[in-house]
C-alpha cells in the first residue's frame, strides 16, 4: 500500500509557510454574549475577521485559504439568525468582490446548494466566474457544507459509474474518492486552525484533514488577527510530522 500524500506545504528543511490553511471560524455569538451584545453583531465582527484573514493570507504567501462560513448542520439554528447569515454572505460578494478579485483572489466555494436562495447562488457562480483566473490566492469557502454528506457524495458518484459498467470495484482508490470530492484539485491543508478554544473538527474537512497539523487557539473569532495568524504559522513550523512513518519531516 503506498504511503498517504504529504500535504503540499510540507518541504523538509524548509522555513516557508504552509501552502494551504484551513480554518473553523468559531466563537461569534459567545464573542457578542460576553459583551451584552446580540449574536448578529458577533457575526458581523467575524466579517470583518474574514477580511483580516484574507489579507494576512496574501502577506504571508499563502496559496489556498479554506474558511468554514456555514456548515450544513446551522440549519438548525433560528431562522433570524439564518437569515442574517444568509444576508451577510450576500453583503460580503457584494462588498467585497471588486476588492478580492483586484487583488488576485480567486473564489472557489464548496457545500451542496439545496436550500440556498436563488439570489445568493447567483452571487456566488457569478463570483466564482468572475475570480476563475486568479492566481495570488485561492479562498475556498466552505457554505452549507458538511464533510459527511461530502463523503456520502463522493461514495454515490463512484458507486453509479460501477453500477454503468464505467468502474470496477478494484479500481476504487485513494484518488478516485479524493477526486469526487468537492475539493478536488485543491491540495490537502498542511494546517488546521480553530478558533474559540474549543477542540473538534465539527464535520469540516475529515478527508482532507487525515495529516494537517491542528492548532486551537483559545481567541473568539472576531478577535483573530494577523498576529494570531503568524501564531499558529510559528506553532505549525515548530511541529515535526512524521506521516505514520518513524522519520521525522520538520517543517523548519
Amino acid at each position: 500500500m503506498a504511503p498517504p500524500a504529504k500535504p503540499s506545504g510540507d518541504r523538509p528543511g524548509s522555513s516557508l509557510s504552509p501552502r494551504h490553511v484551513a480554518i473553523i471560524m468559531d466563537g461569534n455569538g459567545r464573542w457578542a454574549r460576553e459583551r451584552g451584545l446580540p449574536r448578529t453583531l458577533g457575526h458581523r465582527q467575524g466579517v470583518e475577521a474574514v477580511r483580516r484573514a484574507v489579507r494576512a493570507a496574501i502577506e504571508l504567501d499563502i496559496t489556498y485559504l479554506t474558511i468554514f462560513s456555514f456548515s450544513s448542520e446551522n440549519w438548525k439554528r433560528p431562522i433570524d439568525e439564518i437569515d442574517d447569515l444568509m444576508g451577510l454572505m450576500k453583503r460580503f460578494i457584494r462588498r467585497d468582490l471588486a476588492e478580492l478579485h483586484k487583488a488576485g483572489v480567486r473564489i472557489r466555494v464548496i457545500g451542496q446548494r439545496s436550500h440556498v436562495d436563488s439570489e445568493l447562488m447567483t452571487l456566488i457562480d457569478e463570483a466564482v466566474e468572475l475570480t476563475q483566473s486568479n492566481d495570488k490566492l485561492t479562498l475556498v469557502i466552505a457554505f452549507n457544507y458538511g464533510s459527511r454528506g461530502e463523503i456520502a457524495g463522493a461514495a454515490r458518484k463512484l458507486a453509479e459509474q460501477v453500477a454503468a459498467g464505467k468502474l470496477h470495484p478494484s479500481e476504487i482508490t485513494v484518488e478516485r474518492i479524493a477526486n469526487a470530492l468537492d475539493t478536488s484539485g485543491i491540495p490537502d491543508p498542511d494546517l488546521l486552525i480553530r478558533t474559540s478554544g474549543e477542540m473538534r473538527l465539527s464535520n469540516f474537512l475529515l478527508w482532507q484533514t487525515a495529516y494537517s497539523e491542528i492548532v486551537f487557539l483559545n481567541c473568539y473569532w472576531p478577535d483573530f488577527d494577523k498576529a494570531a495568524f503568524e501564531g499558529a504559522i510559528a506553532e505549525f513550523r515548530s511541529r515535526e510530522r512524521r506521516f505514520g512513518g518513524l522519520n521525522k519531516v520538520s517543517t523548519a
